[in-house]
């Protein structure tokens, strides 16, 4: 018999759990667990993380998340007037995702509520959304956050019969499972025993679960800490807000077999739904954008025609016969090349908002490696010519990397930027566009400060502590914590100042809260709620998905980056002063390469406010490379 842990959150429950999904698969790995499922507060958040960490080490991962239900009334709590008693929270709903349907309806259901709500952590779902979504879902009664527990405590034993009879009647009896946890706690096991009974008299399976909140019983201590900064309270005075005990770890199957000994088919059940619980993430049936294209045209079709096009106009205005050429059979094998990895639709939405932007007099430019691209430049996307100056087409796009190609384009800060922005969310709907989500993680300045608070230190210490402590690069191997805070005087042998930097330490690279990125979009072929979960960002009129560009890379889903970039603005206003002074219009496009007063200026190291060759290091090293035409500039 093999336990499967069917119900643990991750730290990407923010400030609710104290593991990395990758620390909870490896520890499940140790255990020697086929399989876990991950059902996060809220949302997907850690999701592709489980997959891929599961996918590396052979186990299986679930997919899931906790919902936030109204219509079951508010979690059990501790009556208003002892210390510390959290304001009213909705039960939530632990729910498993059986199939690709089940997927999709859970990423709806989310997105739905969350769209919707007026503060972050606020939405919740009704019980008709959850009706209209149940389709391909398995439902667990859960913890002491669930609706067992609620309609135990606030109406008793037939409200709770009640509303499981309703989960039974939207989710189909074959999908609902009671749910019991042991952690010592004689109150939870009285629910227990009130859960058995229902069980029982409705005929749902037992389903042994162990609440998980971090992978090892020491975590606790992290977990402690991630509740005082919730409910902004000092750990010395956080009583019953605190966890009880460091049972809620991911455990042995010989563990939760003696420890349910009494209800082995409650054991027996986690095997048996694992199995039913087929879906992963590698079928999670994103699909980039098929760009509409006029009757009687193919995106390839259609390419190359804008490519020839462009190309007459960039090529054609240049007096070099034997460049034209090159330029041409360069177009040719670019193409083909496109029209075999099927990215025609790619290039036509990046040549599309290129279009936008030109027709708005927003200037626009791509950068990184599409410069060596001779469609791009043939397309606007790009200024500069990569055949004239002999550049890689095959560090852009290769057919042996099996990698989408990754076009930037920089925009003028602010307005000008948001223009294009909105352009793209009115081109594809709130639901099929977003940005990527930025996740902030606690580094030296932010550990130091939350955990000193949760700790109770003064706030003076806590500032003289924060102006040492680094937030940004790595300093040198001085550059730590002990030294930190050797620097204010904190004596490390004192056990309280010891567990302080220690819990610094391990609270480094943990999920904090989920921002924004600075200008990554995603797009996609029908709705992305039905890819990844959607949340309303801070900044109004903007969409952002759940999973950072990292994780959408991860999972094949493309990202169009539109970054705002101050010296943009200045070539903008350039473009607009030259020909007003100097009577002469100029094109960007047909600037030339080798201009020997650039270079000389570039070799005088005389580049402040020129943009990419104005640090510190790059005037250093410009004098001593001394580069005398644009190719040396790029090796």
């Amino acid at each position: 018999m093999k336990y499967v842990e069917l119900h643990s959150a991750s730290a990407f429950s923010f400030l609710e759990g104290a593991s990395r999904p990758e620390d909870l698969v490896s520890r499940a790995k140790e255990l020697e667990q086929p399989a876990i499922a991950l059902v996060d507060r809220d949302g997907a958040y850690g999701a592709p993380r489980l997959h891929m960490a599961a996918k590396s080490v052979g186990i299986q991962p679930h997919v899931g998340a906790e919902i936030s239900v109204e219509g079951f009334g508010n979690l059990a709590r501790p009556p208003s007037w002892m210390p510390n008693s959290f304001p009213a929270r909705p039960v939530r709903l632990p729910l498993l995702v059986k199939s690709r349907t089940g997927y999709q309806n859970l990423c709806r259901l989310m997105t739905r509520y969350k769209l919707r709500e007026k503060e972050k952590g606020t939405g919740k779902a009704n019980l008709d959304e959850v009706a209209e979504h149940a389709e391909g879902l398995v439902c667990l009664t859960g913890g002491e956050e669930g609706v067992l527990a609620a309609s135990l405590s606030n109406k008793g034993y037939d409200e709770a019969r009640k509303n499981i009879e309703l989960l039974t009647t939207i989710f189909g009896r074959k999908n609902v499972y009671i749910e019991l946890q042991r952690h010592c706690d004689v109150v939870e096991e009285r629910r227990n025993q009130a859960a058995v009974r229902l069980g029982e008299t409705l005929g749902l399976p037992l389903l042994a679960t162990n609440g998980v909140r971090y992978a090892t019983a020491a975590e606790r201590e992290i977990l402690d800490v991630f509740t005082c900064i919730r409910n902004h309270c000092k750990l010395e005075t956080a009583g019953r807000l605190l966890e009880r005990n460091d049972e809620r770890h991911l455990r042995a199957t010989e563990e939760m077999v003696q420890l349910f000994s009494d209800l082995p088919e409650a054991i027996q059940n986690t095997s048996e739904l694992s199995a039913r619980l087929e879906y992963t993430l590698a079928d999670l049936g994103y699909e980039f954008p098929r760009y509409p294209v006029p009757q009687g045209e193919t995106m390839d079709s259609f390419l190359r025609k804008r490519t020839e096009e462009g190309f007459q106009n960039r090529y054609g205005a240049k007096p070099d016969n034997d460049l034209f050429e090159r330029a041409k059979r360069q177009v040719e094998r670019e193409l083909a090349l496109i029209e075999k990895l099927h990215l025609a639709g790619y290039f036509l939405i990046v040549w599309d908002i290129i279009r936008f932007c030109r027709e708005q007099k927003i200037l626009v430019q791509g950068r990184g490696s599409a410069a060596n691209s001779a469609v791009c430049y043939s397309l606007g996307i790009t200024a500069v010519d990569p055949v004239g100056m002999k550049l890689l087409f095959g560090r852009f796009l290769s057919e042996e990397r099996g990698e989408w190609p990754d076009i930037d384009l920089d925009l003028p800060s602010r307005d000008q930027r948001e223009k294009a922005i909105q352009y793209v969310y009115q081109g594809y709907g709130q639901l099929g566009a977003a940005m990527t989500a930025n996740v902030i993680t606690y580094r030296d300045r932010s550990a130091a400060r939350e955990v000193g608070k949760a700790l109770g230190f003064d706030q003076d210490t806590l500032d003289q502590l924060s102006s040492v402590v680094n937030s940004g690069e790595w300093r040198g191997p001085a550059d730590n914590f002990e030294n930190h805070f050797q620097q204010v005087g904190f004596d490390l042998n004192h056990p309280r100042v010891r567990k302080y930097w220690e819990l610094c330490e391990r609270i480094q690279d943990l999920p904090r809260h989920l921002g924004q990125h600075s200008g990554g979009m995603v797009v996609c072929q029908g709705q992305l709620d039905s890819v990844v979960p959607l949340e309303p960002a801070t900044m109004p009129g903007r969409v952002v998905v759940q999973w950072d560009k990292d994780d959408c890379a991860d999972m094949g889903i493309i990202k169009i980056d539109l970054l705002g970039l101050g010296m943009m603005a200045v070539l903008e206003e350039c473009l607009e002063l030259i020909p007003k002074h100097y009577g002469k219009p100029v094109d960007l496009a047909q600037l030339p390469p080798d201009d020997p007063p650039v270079y000389e200026t570039l070799r005088k190291a005389d580049t402040v406010g020129m943009f990419q060759v104005e640090s510190r290091a790059q005037m250093a090293s410009l004098p001593r490379n001394a580069p005398v035409k644009f190719y040396d500039l790029v090796v």
